[in-house]
C-alpha cells in the first residue's frame, strides 16, 4: 500500500523503499534504438532534480497517452543505472496539486510482470480494474466466519474488509482489513486440514492389528541391533494404539538424522505381518531404497520374513517375477521407489505403508499406493528434515505427529567447523590423520541442476585435485554424481561401504540413505550454496558410529549476510529442529525443500513466519469448533459447512454429506 499523499522529491528520496511517488512533468520523450531493440525514454523533473523513465514494451500506447505541460504522479521503484537513477515501466497518472484531493489517497500495489505491464496490466492498471469491479459489487458479501469469532476478535466484517483491503481511507483501516483477511485465510486453511483429519478418524475404518506375534517378538528378542530409546518406545506405542483402534492410521514420524526412524518403521511393519498383512516402504531414490533393502536384510537375518526390492534398475524379467510373488503373497515386505505405484503392482493383502522422506512425493503419488488395498492401509510418513512447529501445525494438521527426539546411546554430536581455501592444507592433513586411523571421508560438491555443466565441472575438478593430494596406491577414491548410471553409482557406493575406498567424492545424491558408520568426516565444498536443511542432512551422513565425527564447511572468503548466518547456525548447533526454525526465518516457507507442493504455502495475504501467533489462534479456534460440532451441523457453523461442501479437495466430505 502506497500513501500517495506522501510525495518524495528527486533530490531527496529513500532508495530502500519498495515503491515511491514523485510528482512532476515529463519532458523529452524520445525513442532509442540499439541494435534490433527499441525503447522509449523520457526525462522526468520535479523542480528538485531529474530522473529517466524507460519503457521497453507498449511504446506506441505510452507515447500516445502522455501529454506535455501535464502534472503527473510517477510511481515505482527507482534503480541506479550507471550513475543515473531511472524507473522502468513506471505507473503514471495525472496528478492534482494536493494529495488530499485524491479519491483514493492510499494506492494498492499489485504484483505484475513486464509483459503484463506492456498490455496495460501494470500495478496501476490492475488498481483501476479492481476499483471498477468493487463499484459494480452492489450486494454486500455474506459473512463467512461464525458470529462469535467475529465478535471475539473484533474483526471487520467481510464486506468492508474486502473493500478496505484495496481502497482504505487510512492506514489504520487498511491494517484492520488486512488482519481480517489474514485471520479468515488461516482459519479456513486450518478448517480444511483439521476437518479432513477428524472426518477420517470418525468415518474411515482401518484394519485392526490386535496381535503382537512371532515376527515382532522374534525380532525384538533376537535381532534388535541396539536397545530402543525412550522416544522410540513412545512412538511405537503411539503407532500401536492407532493400529488397533479400528481407524486408518495417518501418522507423521519426525526424527533427526540418525535417530532410529527406520528401526521404528521395521518394528511396526512386523506388527502388520503378525496380523496377516503385507507391508511396503517407498523411498524417493534407488540409492535410498537399496540402502533400506540392505539394512532390512541384515536386521532380519535368520527370521522367516521375505523382503524384496522393486526399483527401475531391475531387468524386466526380474520386475515381472517380483510382481508375481507380491500378488501371490510370497513377499512380506516390499521396498522400492516410484515403481511401487505402477498400475501392475498388486499386493495380495497390503496393510501397512511407510513413506520415507515424504516431502519428496506428491499427494497423488502417495494416494496411488494407498488405493492398492480394498481396506485403506495404515500410513506412516517419515521425514528426517525436521519441520518447524509453525509449519507442522499447518502443513500437517491432517496428520497425527510423532517425534523421536533422542539419539541412540553411544552416538556423539558431530563437531562442525568452518574453513576457507586458506586452510585447505590443514584440512587435507586432518583427512590424512583420520584415514590413518582407519576412518573414511565424504567430500561433497554442490550440484544445483544435474544438467549444468559448470556444476559437474566443479566435482570433476575437485576429484582431480583430491587425486593429486591423495595419490594411489596409498589412497583410493570413489566418485558419485547424478549423471552416472544407477549401476555405476551402486558400484561406487558399495566400494566405499566395504572400505575399499577411503574418500567418497560426491554431489548431493548421498544426501539421504547412505549409512557408513566408519565414515567420520564430511567435507562440504561451497557450503554457502546449500540451504540449512540440506547442510544438516549431509552432516547426518557421519556420526552414525561410536567414533567422534566431524563436518567441515568450506566456503569462499566473502560471504553474504545470509550465508554467514547459515554457517554460524550449523557450527553452533546439531539440533535439527533449531536448524529448521532458523531455515524458516532465513528463507521463508516457500523456499524450503519439498514444501512448495503444499496448499498451505499458497497464501494470498498471511505469512507463516510473521503471523505465527495468528496461526496458533486460528488452529485453536478451529479445534474448539470441531470438538463441539464435528460435522458442523449447528446453525452458527452453516457457513463453515458450506465452505467444505464447495471445496473439491475434501474426499471425506462426500461420505457424509
Amino acid at each position: 500500500m502506497v500513501d500517495r499523499s506522501h510525495v518524495s522529491t528527486l533530490a531527496d528520496f529513500n532508495a530502500e523503499e519498495p515503491y515511491l511517488v514523485f510528482r512532476g512533468h515529463i519532458e523529452n520523450l524520445h525513442t532509442v534504438t540499439s541494435g534490433r531493440s527499441t525503447r522509449l525514454e523520457a526525462t522526468f523533473t520535479d523542480g528538485t532534480g531529474a530522473m529517466t523513465l524507460v519503457w521497453f514494451q507498449g511504446l506506441k500506447w505510452i507515447r500516445d497517452s502522455l501529454r506535455n505541460n501535464t502534472l503527473y504522479n510517477v510511481m515505482g521503484k527507482p534503480t541506479l543505472y550507471g550513475s543515473n537513477w531511472q524507473i522502468a515501466h513506471p505507473d503514471i497518472e495525472p496528478a492534482t496539486t494536493g494529495g488530499d484531493q485524491l479519491a483514493h489517497p492510499l494506492l494498492p500495489v499489485y504484483r505484475t510482470t513486464e509483459k503484463a505491464k506492456a498490455k496495460g496490466f501494470s500495478s496501476r492498471g490492475i488498481a483501476r480494474l479492481t476499483d471498477t469491479l468493487l463499484q459494480q459489487l452492489t450486494m454486500p458479501l455474506p459473512e463467512s466466519l461464525p458470529p462469535h469469532i467475529v465478535q471475539k476478535y473484533h474483526l471487520m466484517d467481510r464486506n468492508n474488509a474486502l473493500r478496505n483491503m484495496h481502497y482504505p481511507n487510512t492506514m489504520q483501516t487498511w491494517g484492520q482489513a488486512l488482519f481480517r483477511e489474514k485471520f479468515e485465510e488461516l482459519f479456513f486453511h486450518q478448517l480444511d486440514y483439521q476437518y479432513s483429519r477428524i472426518s477420517r478418524r470418525n468415518h474411515s475404518s482401518g484394519r485392526i492389528f490386535s496381535i503382537i506375534g512371532e515376527h515382532f517378538n522374534g525380532f525384538y528378542q533376537n535381532n534388535l541391533p541396539f536397545p530402543l530409546t525412550g522416544a522410540q518406545k513412545r512412538v511405537i506405542k503411539e503407532i500401536r494404539e492407532d493400529m488397533r483402534s479400528g481407524r486408518q492410521m495417518n501418522r507423521l514420524l519426525q526424527g533427526d538424522v540418525g535417530s532410529g526412524k527406520t528401526l521404528v518403521a521395521l518394528l511396526t511393519m512386523l506388527i502388520a505381518l503378525d496380523n496377516g498383512c503385507q507391508a511396503c516402504l517407498m523411498a524417493p531414490t534407488e540409492i535410498l531404497a537399496s540402502q533400506h533393502f540392505a539394512s532390512f536384510q541384515k536386521m532380519l537375518k535368520g527370521l522367516d520374513i521375505h523382503v524384496e526390492l522393486l526399483v527401475g534398475a531391475l531387468k524386466a524379467k526380474q520386475k515381472k517375477e517380483v510382481k508375481q510373488r507380491l500378488a501371490n503373497g510370497q513377499i512380506d515386505i516390499l521396498i522400492g521407489t516410484h515403481a511401487l505405484i505402477e498400475d501392475d503392482v498388486q499386493f495380495a493383502q497390503l496393510g501397512y505403508v511407510v513413506i520415507d522422506e515424504q516431502h519428496r512425493f506428491g499427494v497423488e503419488q502417495r494416494a496411488k499406493l494407498w488405493r492398492k488395498s480394498a481396506v485403506p492401509p495404515h500410513i506412516l510418513v517419515m521425514t528426517a528434515t525436521p519441520i518447524p512447529r509453525t509449519l507442522a501445525m499447518t502443513l500437517y494438521a491432517d496428520l497425527d505427529c510423532s517425534i523421536i527426539d533422542e539419539l541412540p546411546p553411544g552416538r556423539h554430536p558431530v563437531i562442525t567447523t568452518h574453513g576457507t581455501d586458506a586452510k585447505r592444507i590443514l584440512l587435507f592433513n586432518f583427512m590424512r590423520q583420520q584415514i590413518a586411523q582407519g576412518r573414511q571421508v565424504y567430500v561433497v560438491y554442490p550440484l544445483i541442476n544435474e544438467s549444468e555443466n559448470l556444476d559437474l565441472k566443479d566435482i570433476m575438478d575437485g576429484y582431480e585435485s583430491l587425486s593429486r593430494s591423495f595419490p594411489q596406491p596409498q589412497y583410493q577414491l570413489s566418485i558419485v554424481h547424478g549423471q552416472m548410471s544407477a549401476e555405476a553409482k551402486a558400484y561406487e557406493m558399495d566400494r566405499f561401504k566395504r572400505g575399499e575406498t577411503q574418500i567418497m567424492v560426491s554431489t548431493t545424491v548421498i544426501e539421504v540413505g547412505v549409512d557408513v558408520p566408519n565414515a567420520t568426516v564430511m567435507v562440504i565444498e561451497n557450503a554457502e550454496r546449500f540451504g540449512l536443511s540440506q547442510l544438516h542432512q549431509l552432516r547426518g551422513r557421519v556420526g552414525r558410529g561410536a567414533s567422534q565425527s566431524y563436518c567441515i564447511l568450506m566456503t569462499k572468503d566473502d560471504l553474504s549476510r545470509n550465508s554467514k548466518q547459515r554457517i554460524q547456525t550449523m557450527c553452533s548447533t546439531t539440533d535439527g529442529f533449531a536448524i529448521a526454525e532458523a531455515d524458516l526465518r532465513l528463507r521463508g516457507p516457500g523456499d524450503l525443500q519439498g514444501l512448495q507442493q503444499s496448499g498451505m504455502l499458497n497464501l494470498r495475504v498471511a505469512d507463516i513466519v510473521d503471523d505465527e501467533p495468528l496461526v496458533r489462534v486460528t488452529r485453536d479456534e478451529v479445534r474448539s469448533i470441531l470438538d463441539a460440532d464435528p460435522d458442523l451441523l449447528q446453525p452458527e457453523n452453516s457457513a463453515l459447512r458450506l465452505h467444505l461442501q464447495q471445496n473439491p479437495s475434501h474426499e471425506q466430505w462426500e461420505k457424509i454429506s
